[in-house]
């Protein structure tokens, strides 16, 4: 089981990034998948998810309308374009997948089984 994270970076105020992670060792079309972000001295929080159920996307209020969670029809890649960047969404970004599909589930850290190791945003003011 491996997801590998990519497309992190460093970005001026107001710009754009697009973050990938594939996913590979398991059927990863009947698992959630999302993304977490932890910003230095900070709890590591949910930041988007897409239910496998359903298809239905979730987002932490801060992002909603900037960033989108997408993924391919293979299930095995996820990605969020991040748009309309802010010095605090300035995080190290994780990728995850989940068995669970509801809401409370996926907002939740402990509800998330695989872990990518991380991918760096850096927004500049």
């Amino acid at each position: 089981v491996q997801l590998q994270a990519s497309g992190g970076g460093l970005v001026q105020s107001g710009g754009s990034l697009r973050l990938s992670c594939a996913a590979s060792g398991r059927d990863y079309r009947s698992y959630s998948m999302g993304w977490f972000r932890q910003a230095p001295g900070k709890e590591r929080e949910f930041v988007a998810a897409q239910s496998y159920r359903d298809r239905r996307t979730y987002y932490v209020d801060s992002v909603k309308g900037r960033f989108t969670i997408s993924r391919n029809d293979a299930g095995n890649t996820v990605s969020l374009q991040m748009n309309s960047l802010k010095p605090e969404d300035t995080a190290v970004y994780y990728c995850a997948a989940s068995g669970y599909y509801s809401y409370s589930d996926l907002t939740s850290t402990y509800r998330w089984t695989d872990w990518g190791q991380g991918t760096l945003v850096t927004v500049s003011s």
